[in-house]
């Protein structure tokens, strides 16, 4: 028995909606990917919305079904064997990558990055080493700097030695030099992910005195024992990206959800709304426990916000100077 004329347009007409859906994701993908050359990622890009459309113009539902089959097949090969690489010309500040290697209760960090900054893009490149006693861990900051809105946030840790020493590390997009910074590209495999491992000078100072973002520290109420398991986390991912490269993807590898993931969170607060709107993180480790409870969420928040003189530069003692007014510090005078 064939099928009626009405049935086999009702049958064509549900199989378009993934077609258009399929075309829109996979030619996004090629084109903000990292083929190389470029004529061959825009090649692939163009290749991809022809077949589509094509699969499109196929009357026979069966055939139809077929094409889309098809295209979903040779794309699925094609995205999980697009791996990601630590050898590429990369953007000068993600050029070199931290190593972290622990010897009994020490830690040998390399390249730390201390950049002196002119401008956002005017900067003079350093790096050093250091050592790190696990015994002397005391403290760890949750910093978010916003640059826009209220909603979204980057988000990363530092952790506070009672030495005065302060190793901030921030999860990120590892840019090539060619791509300019695209949030859509985010979604795909464009950027590796990357644990920056700096000076605070560098990684809190550029956001608070050169690009001049609204950036506020909290301290987080851990256990000594919870404070070394994140550090040790933290220092076990960094090594490993050396060797086993990552992409990030901002719905589900961002700064956000890898804090959480080195934390070792429970799934349902990765879950959670604030974890995709970053902006609102400092709220959600509220909840949690996780933050000075002696405020309500509001004064803590608003009495949080590093304040920097206008032509401040981040010297010697800036990690100091941003503590100051802070919570904390109040509290102790």
């Amino acid at each position: 028995m064939t099928r009626p004329p009405r049935a086999r347009r009702h049958t064509k007409r549900r199989l378009t909606v993934p077609i258009c859906l399929f075309a829109i994701y996979a030619c996004a993908a090629l084109y903000y990917s990292t083929l190389e050359p470029d004529l061959l990622r825009l090649g692939a890009t163009v290749l991809c919305g022809v077949l589509c459309a094509a699969s499109l113009c196929i009357r026979q539902p069966l055939r139809r079904l077929a094409a889309l089959s098809g295209l979903c097949v040779c794309f699925a090969i094609w995205f999980c064997t697009d791996r990601p690489s630590n050898n590429r010309e990369w953007a000068g500040e993600y050029a070199v990558l931290a190593d972290a290697i622990q010897d009994g209760r020490l830690v040998h960090v390399r390249n730390i990055r201390d950049f002196t900054y002119k401008t956002e893009t005017d900067y003079t490149a350093h790096y050093y080493n250091a050592d790190f006693d696990l015994d002397h861990l005391a403290t760890i900051d949750l910093i978010t700097s916003y640059w826009a809105g209220d909603s979204i946030a980057h988000v990363f840790l530092s952790f506070g030695f009672d030495d005065g020493r302060h190793l901030a590390v921030s999860i990120e997009t590892r840019r090539q030099k060619k791509f300019a910074y695209s949030t859509i590209a985010g979604f795909f495999h464009h950027y590796e992910l990357t644990y920056v491992t700096a000076d605070e000078r560098d990684l809190i100072g550029v956001r608070t005195d050169i690009r001049k973002e609204r950036v506020y520290l909290y301290r987080l109420e851990l256990s000594a024992q919870t404070r070394e398991a994140v550090f040790k986390n933290y220092l076990s991912e960094i090594h490993m990206l050396t060797t086993q490269p990552r992409w990030y993807n901002t719905l589900m590898d961002n700064c956000t959800t890898e804090i959480l993931a080195r934390a070792n969170a429970r799934t349902r607060y990765r879950l959670d709304w604030r974890v995709l709107l970053s902006g609102y993180t400092a709220s959600l480790a509220y909840d949690l426990g996780l933050l000075n409870t002696h405020y309500d969420f509001a004064t803590l928040h608003r009495l949080s916000r590093i304040k920097r003189p206008a032509n401040a530069i981040p010297d010697a003692n800036y990690s100091n100077e941003i503590r100051e007014s802070l919570p904390l510090a109040l509290e102790n005078k």
